[in-house]
Parts: structure tokens; sequence; C-alpha cells
């Protein structure tokens, strides 16, 4: 893996771009301080340049290098890195980060990954690594090396860690006074939220904030139609289902978790929907997933899935 970590750094100094694996899903990565490998994620991915893009850092000090960073920010932070929590941060006069990558706004989401191999090879460059998931934009995220489209694979490094372990994208939040703003509903939920922080007053009634990637009306979403909630299966339509019911396939299904356990299903959500785009069905029916936990950040990536043909 040193001799990978090694020839990825010299990739993203020469200002090109890295797929490397996440807790949460594979990232695109370049050198944050570099209009040009930002111009190469924004281009690769067809993203536009109004969806803001990730930040990511070695530990909290490389982020108080560029931020301002506040005792509460500082305290939700610590509490959540390294892992899949994304605060939104302002940044500092001095800080060399390229304005490109978060609308040209001074407020850039922040985060520091739980993974081995993203964190040596943020150790390994001198600068903090832009990075959105590595998918074309609009479509489904990858959380194993064979989701990734051939487009992505010719025209950057790629670092295969297997499969990621959460599934689901990281939770993007905004701090002002006491108040926490959740901006894109993630891995970790606002449940666990209240838990670590029960005097915080929680919201998450913004999920179209210019702040937050993963916002866009379409977006997650596979090439084949997709229907939720659904009570009927079609006769040409494959199935995503969840616990135990009465729905089925003809041509095939794939249940998230037999035991309704949303942790699992979280797990198993993008790499299933995958399975599911590449088979023979002609769309893809959904169950209903309960609107709980980790329940309502998989709703949250149907309905955007699903958003141009319901």
């Amino acid at each position: 893996m040193k001799t990978i970590i090694n020839s990825a750094k010299k990739t993203l100094e020469n200002g090109n771009l890295v797929i490397f694996p996440t807790e949460t899903v594979y990232g695109l990565g370049g050198d944050a301080t570099n209009v040009g490998a930002i111009k190469k994620i924004y281009g690769l991915k067809k993203r536009p340049f109004s969806n803001p893009i990730i930040c990511h850092f070695k530990n909290i000090e490389a982020i108080e290098k560029n931020f301002e960073i506040n005792a509460q920010e500082y305290d939700v932070g610590n509490a959540f890195w390294p892992g899949p929590m994304t605060i939104i941060l302002k940044k500092k006069k001095t800080s060399s980060i390229h304005p490109l990558l978060s609308n040209n706004l001074e407020l850039v989401g922040c985060r520091i990954p739980k993974h081995r191999i993203a964190l040596e090879l943020l150790a390994s460059v001198n600068f903090p690594i832009a990075a959105p998931s590595a998918n074309l934009a609009t479509k489904i995220s990858s959380t194993q090396t064979n989701h990734l489209s051939s487009e992505l694979k010719e025209n950057a490094f790629l670092i295969d860690g297997g499969k990621t372990t959460l599934g689901l994208e990281s939770t993007v939040v905004k701090l002002n006074n006491n108040k926490l703003i959740i901006l894109r509903l993630g891995s970790i939920t606002e449940e666990k939220i209240k838990v670590k922080f029960p005097e915080l007053i929680i919201e998450n009634n913004d999920f179209n904030s210019n702040l937050s990637p993963g916002n866009q009306k379409k977006h997650y979403a596979p090439n084949l139609p997709i229907r939720i909630n659904v009570n009927k299966v079609k006769k040409d339509e494959g199935l995503l289902n969840f616990g135990k019911n009465n729905l089925r396939s003809n041509i095939c299904e794939y249940n998230l978790s037999k035991k309704a356990d949303l942790k699992e299903a979280s797990k198993n959500f993008f790499h299933f929907l995958h399975l599911l785009d590449n088979s023979n069905c002609k769309g893809i029916a959904v169950a209903n997933i309960p609107e709980v936990g980790l329940g309502k950040t998989m709703n949250d990536r149907l309905y955007r899935a699903s958003s141009n043909n319901e």
C-alpha cells in the first residue's frame, strides 16, 4: 500500500485526480488549493459549479490552519471526527483553499474521514483534498470499485480499498449559536447527534441549501426509472425490498435487510441499486423504508433518485 499511496501522492501533486475509499463512499480527489485540479473534478463528474465540494483533512489542526472554528464547532467536530460528519466552516483570509470548490463562498464543508487509506493519503500531501463522491453527476454513489464508471477510472488514479464500511455519505451540518442545522442527511443520524448534544436545537429542514453537496432535486439516480414506497411490483420491474412483506419481482430482487435492520440496509443501499440498475429489469420498485434514523437518509436519496419519474 505504501507504493500505491506514494503514486497517488505524486498524482495529486501534479494536479491530477485520485479515486480513493472513505468509510462512506469512494471519493474523487484533487488538490484543494489547485484551481486546475478542482476544474478537473467538476469537468470529469459533469458536475455544475454551483454544487460545492467537501474538503478532506488529515486532522483538526489542518482544519484550524485554514478555517475559523468556534468552541461549539470544535466540540461537534471533536465528537464525530474522524468520521462521517461534515461541518460548514468559514475560511480564514490566509487559507489557500481555492474558492471555486465552494461557489466562490467563504463557507466550506470540512471533514476528517475515518478510513486508514484516506488518512494515509491525506497525511502524504501538504494540502487538503477536495473530494466529492466518485460518480458522474446525479448518478448512484460508489461503495466499491466495480461501481465506478469507466470514464472516471480512465481519468484518475485508482486506489482499491474494497467495500466501504458505512455505505451512505457524510452528514452535512452548519452550527449557528446554539442551533445545529442539518443540510444533508447522512451516516450520522439526527438521533445520534441529539444523544451527544442534547442542549443543541437541531433543525433538518434546509435540504436545498447551496452550502452542501447532494441537494439537487435530481441526484443519486440509477439509469432506470425508479418508483418508491410501492404496494405492488410491475411485471418488468426489479425490486429493492426491505424487511418481510408480500412484495415480489418476477425478474430480480434484493432485500436491504430481511430483519429490517437500518444499519445493515444502509451498507447495502447503493450496492443493491447498482445491481438492479445493471439487471434485465426495465425499472426499479422500492419497498417502504421507515422514516427514522438511517431510514431518513435512504429515503432522502430515493426521493431525489425518483424525482423525474414519480
